[in-house]
């Protein structure tokens, strides 16, 4: 059997006049993340993750911020190529573990949402889809409400 492992780390700014997109959901704050896409950091992991596990690289390599044709794209269509890579390689996902770090909004009103819009594009069941959220208590740029964090594990089987 083989099995693949990858883990995923992203990192975006929040700021006022941005929407906030998380795990592939909308969710309702007055700061949203930037970036060049939707900056959803939760996808942008997982995109990581999956791109690692078969040594592919990472989301910068194969969708450039320089590039136009990324510019405010939604990151449900990145997780999908990022996917489409893992296929074709023979690969199917088995699930996927992430945590999210943010002082605020609180996100466990969205996360069976957040559940369901990654597994329908994995191809993999919600209950093999896991998104906890944790706080750093107010300490660093999470706390201060300057940025959020992610991180994601997926493992693959050939």
């Amino acid at each position: 059997m083989g099995l693949r492992i990858g883990s995923g780390i992203d990192y975006h700014q929040l700021a006022e006049g941005r929407k906030l997109f998380i795990g592939g959901v909308e969710i309702p704050h007055h700061k949203g993340a930037v970036g060049h896409s939707d900056a959803d950091v939760l996808l942008h992991a997982v995109c990581d993750a999956l791109l690692g596990a078969l040594a592919l690289g990472d989301i910068g390599t194969h969708f450039p911020d320089t590039s136009a044709e990324f510019k405010n794209i939604d990151s449900r269509i990145l997780l999908q190529r990022s996917y489409d890579l893992i296929k074709e390689r023979g690969y199917r996902v088995i699930n996927v573990d992430s945590t999210l770090s943010l002082q605020a909004p609180k996100i466990k009103p969205y996360i069976a949402q957040m559940q369901q819009a990654i597994a329908s594009i994995l191809e993999i069941e919600v209950t093999d889809v896991s998104v906890k959220a944790t706080t750093t208590e107010q300490m660093g740029f999470v706390g201060r409400e300057e940025g959020l964090m992610a991180q994601a594990t997926v493992l693959l089987e050939k």
